[in-house]
């Protein structure tokens, strides 16, 4: 093989997968959103036809989708920071020590990020039911009124929230982790013998030699986060009255509930196009903290 030819030897196979997994559904769903495809259409290609933009003018009409999208908002700009914050902190507090109970620390905080999401539903109902869970026990042991955690329509997305952002820390505390490894000891040395603190050898030392992890770890979460499906889906089917209900799940409603493909690969490549600008912007803006 010609040494020039080699490079594009090993990144054929993932370039391939890409291809067949990335590009080509949103492809297909593009293609889809022109049509009014429904579960008809897909038995009989003759039941489908070409409706243009139709899709989309309806889209950007529908209550119910500017209502999902608000939600969808919502709980990026509340969980997104939260993630964040709290995977960092756990992990330089599990950082300063490497014994046998900081390991077991590790993964008992990873846990929640391999636990089947329906075993989680399952507790988490528990503990938000409104007559015998333990935070309304909790409430009535202080002399609080009790709360109606999934289904008041303020509760709710703080309720559904929580549950996410404790599932998505265990996998951004081990970035974390991983990041914190590679800081250059010498520096936190020499800064200790300038007498700087632990907490100022935390925030101008090793926070700023984290920023390429913090970037990484904020761009995934937010794209999970615009994606966000499991814990409405499960908790709540989007109530009450749908202020639970994210762009996901809408999508999901409406496509595989109420059979509108063609509908529902409107939203998707609306989806996709949001999540694309708000990547580029946080990429960009990472580029230029890291050339400032």
């Amino acid at each position: 093989m010609k040494p020039r030819l080699a490079p594009y030897a090993f990144i054929a196979p993932a370039m391939v997968l890409l291809l067949a997994f990335g590009v080509l559904p949103i492809l297909v769903a593009l293609l889809v959103s022109l049509t009014d495809m429904n579960l008809a259409g897909l038995g009989d290609r003759s039941r489908i036809s070409f409706v243009g933009t139709e899709n989309y003018r309806r889209l950007f009409t529908d209550h119910e989708f500017w209502q999902a999208l608000t939600n969808t908002g919502i709980f990026a700009v509340v969980g997104v920071p939260a993630v964040v914050v709290l995977s960092l902190v756990v992990a330089l507090l599990l950082n300063r020590a490497d014994n046998r109970y900081f390991r077991a620390l590790r993964a008992f905080y990873f846990v929640p990020a391999i636990t089947a999401i329906v075993a989680i539903s399952l507790v988490w109902g528990y503990l938000y039911n409104t007559q015998f869970g333990l935070f309304n026990h909790l409430l009535s042991t202080a002399g609080l009124p009790e709360v109606r955690w999934l289904s008041d329509p303020v509760w709710v997305k703080f309720s559904v929230a929580l549950v996410a952002v404790w599932r998505g820390t265990g996998l951004n505390i081990i970035i974390f982790l991983a990041a914190l490894q590679s800081v250059p000891k010498e520096y936190l040395e020499a800064a200790s013998l300038d007498g700087a603190g632990e907490l100022r050898r935390t925030v101008s030392i090793v926070v700023p030699l984290l920023r390429f992890a913090i970037l990484f770890v904020t761009v995934t979460t937010v794209i999970a986060w615009l994606q966000f499906f499991d814990e409405p889906f499960v908790l709540t089917k989007g109530g009450p009255l749908g202020e639970s209900t994210s762009i996901s799940l809408f999508l999901y409603q409406k496509g595989f509930s109420a059979s509108q493909f063609g509908y529902a690969s409107a939203g998707s490549v609306v989806l996709f196009v949001v999540i694309a600008a708000v990547t580029l912007l946080q990429l960009r803006k990472g580029r230029a903290d890291a050339d400032a």
